[in-house]
């Protein structure tokens, strides 16, 4: 006789397009456990939108126009925060602050500042049995997670160089167009390129200590104007980032390639040898310096557990099954990216944009004192 599955009770934050996909993505994990019973939009067509979703699974959903009234209706064991950027430490800091504890997975950026991010650690410190994971996915996807193995494993040597490039479409529409300027996501550097600042640190091995960085306005977004403002949000950069260990990462953001074959391509090399990864195509190419170029190997790189690819290639239904599974086990397997590593990511992308305006190396020691 198999054991019943526990049911975990989640809320939504903010459904836009991203708080909808987290609601799919949880229906595919139904049989694990998780069913969705309340959402929080102030935005009514969004409200409408994901009522339809829950209709179609056939889960009656509870709707809040804001996330105090979610908070209090007790009616969650676990919040997805997927609301705007400018909105997470607010929001955060509700739900650290609220008499019942409720586990927490946050979009990345965990907040747009670092001094926002500091104050989040330090209160969810005082909340302990809370878990609280970032949505840093992108360590999920499979080509990704192959690349990571391959660098733990140790066959690439000691690591020196991780090179990111993201060529990609244009920033999408969003409600109220909020993703347009840098006081509402932080920036470029920040909303997007956390991600790519996270994949950097886990491949070097160390934390940073200081990024130079060059962007710009180009192309995107000119002819735009809201409320008699053009966005200021940047769409092309180079970013060094220096690691305590000597090593270095390199991040090529260009947001007007839509012509690419790959959205992502990243390439890891160590003393011994060079990995590389390539998102959508999934594969990964491996060879080490003893071998040459005739013993580079070509990996299709799967993960059997995806019952959904989603938005983001599966990564995200990766990433709530393992929180799901932290939240059952009452944290006996720790979220695999925590607050740390959301503030170190965002600290990266506010050096960066700093060093754009500045003209110069910015330390993140001065970032994260100042």
């Amino acid at each position: 006789m198999e054991a019943a599955v526990n049911t975990v009770k989640y809320g939504i934050i903010g459904v836009g397009m991203m708080g909808r996909e987290h609601l799919i993505n949880l229906h595919h994990l139904r049989n694990e456990g998780a069913v969705v019973v309340a959402i929080a939009d102030p935005h009514v067509p969004s409200q409408k939108l994901s009522l339809d979703l829950a209709d179609s699974f056939s889960w009656p959903m509870k709707v809040f126009s804001g996330h105090r009234e979610l908070l209090d209706s007790g009616l969650c064991d676990v919040l997805v925060i997927s609301s705007p950027n400018m909105t997470h430490y607010k929001i955060l800091m509700d739900i650290i602050n609220h008499p019942k504890p409720h586990h927490v997975l946050v979009e990345k950026p965990l907040c747009t500042t670092v001094a926002h991010c500091r104050e989040v650690m330090m209160a969810a410190r005082k909340r302990p049995e809370m878990l609280v994971q970032v949505g840093l996915e992108y360590r999920y996807m499979p080509p990704v997670a192959k690349l990571i193995d391959i660098v733990k494993g140790g066959s690439l040597g000691n690591i020196r160089m991780v090179a990111i490039r993201e060529h990609r479409f244009p920033f999408l529409v969003k409600v109220n167009n909020w993703n347009r300027f840098n006081v509402n996501t932080g920036g470029t550097l920040v909303e997007k390129c956390c991600h790519f600042f996270d994949l950097m640190r886990l491949f070097a091995g160390a934390n940073p200590v200081r990024v130079i960085a060059s962007g710009a306005i180009d192309v995107n977004h000119k002819d735009e104007v809201y409320d008699g403002k053009v966005p200021d949000i940047i769409d092309n950069a180079y970013v060094i980032v220096e690691f305590e260990n000597g090593s270095r990462g390199m991040l090529d953001l260009c947001m007007f390639a839509e012509g690419s074959k790959n959205e992502q391509e990243i390439a890891v090399i160590g003393d011994a040898g060079k990995g590389e990864a390539f998102v959508p195509e999934s594969i990964v190419r491996v060879g080490t310096r003893a071998t040459g170029r005739d013993g580079v190997k070509t990996i299709r790189a799967e993960d059997n557990r995806i019952k959904y690819n989603g938005l983001h290639h599966g990564s995200s239904y990766l990433e709530h099954l393992n929180f799901l599974h932290a939240v059952v086990t009452k944290g006996a397997e720790a979220p695999a990216v925590d607050l740390q590593d959301g503030l170190i990511s965002v600290a990266i992308g506010v050096a960066a944009q700093l060093s754009i305006e500045y003209g110069r190396f910015v330390t993140i020691e001065e970032v994260i004192n100042n």
